[in-house]
């Protein structure tokens, strides 16, 4: 059987069990906590949805029929799909599934996210928003990266643009800064017409003419693996690999974790800069 096929067949087998466990006390419908028959109708959930009774028929009978984002969200409305549930129906239906939304609410942050990043100590761990804000760090992140520095700018991309103390100790920072421009551009081309990536590059322009360069390149790379060497007063030179990582229930969060690279110091230097007597000096030298 060829994919289109096999397709139809899962959604409709998709669409009969997702609306047979919508009861229809549930979905608001007037007497629906006196029906004993289980699950909704299919004349019911195309009235819910605002489409015709005939097209949702077509659609639970994996007709090829057209379809559009804007039906699709309003049928995993009515049958209260999860997200991943709602992307699912994308791709059975034939379309680009959209971005993943968060599961959670409230805090910016779980507090498991925290405990993750706070366990890959002694090595730099920080966690981003979509806008790349820095919403979480560890305590190496603070002492080597200078994430939480009074006077800094929380966004990783102003920052990385405007801190003179990062700037000094990152000696690759020439080399990386095209890439971090091409990977915000990546970023903000994954969500199109979200104002709050044009407000970011609207702040770091007025303030950077190197960013206001690199930005003109129009070049553009996903994010991925970068090496990264500091140069960290009191330890001297550190090396690492920056990786970005997405978590699929926070997919608005980016987690950014460096491990050292395989030079043998960095992480004897990391657990000396991270001791008792570490944190002491780091007090004075993370402000230069």
């Amino acid at each position: 059987m060829s994919d289109k096929p096999r397709r139809r067949d899962e959604l409709r087998e998709f669409l009969r069990a997702r609306r047979a466990r919508v009861s229809p006390a549930e979905a608001g419908l007037p007497g629906g906590g006196r029906r004993r028959t289980p699950g909704l109708r299919r004349e019911e959930v195309a009235v819910l949805a605002g489409v015709g009774a005939s097209w949702y028929q077509w659609l639970e009978q994996g007709r090829d029929i057209s379809v559009s984002p804007q039906v699709l969200d309003a049928v995993a409305r009515v049958l209260k799909l999860r997200d991943a549930e709602r992307r699912h129906l994308y791709v059975l239906a034939g379309l680009n599934p959209p971005l993943p939304r968060s599961e959670y609410d409230g805090d910016p942050i779980c507090e498991g996210l925290q405990r993750m990043i706070d366990a890959w100590l002694p090595f730099p761990a920080h966690i981003m928003d979509p806008y790349w804000n820095t919403v979480a760090y560890n305590e190496a992140s603070r002492l080597v990266m200078g994430h939480g520095r009074p006077g800094v700018s929380p966004n990783c991309l102003i920052a990385y643009f405007t801190d003179p103390v990062y700037r000094s100790r990152a000696k690759s920072w020439e080399t990386i800064a095209p890439q971090v421009v091409a990977q915000y551009r990546a970023a903000c081309s994954e969500r199109p017409g979200d104002e709050g990536y044009a407000e970011v590059v609207e702040q770091a322009s007025a303030v950077s003419e190197d960013f206001r360069r690199l930005w003109a390149r129009q070049d553009i790379t996903v994010g991925g693996q970068l090496p990264k060497e500091m140069d960290h007063p009191l330890v001297g030179t550190l090396r690492f690999e920056s990786t970005q990582l997405r978590v699929p229930s926070r997919a608005d969060l980016t987690v950014v974790m460096h491990n050292a690279q395989q030079d043998g110091e960095t992480e004897q230097k990391l657990r000396r800069l991270l001791s008792p007597t570490g944190r002491r000096e780091g007090m004075y030298s993370i402000a230069g």
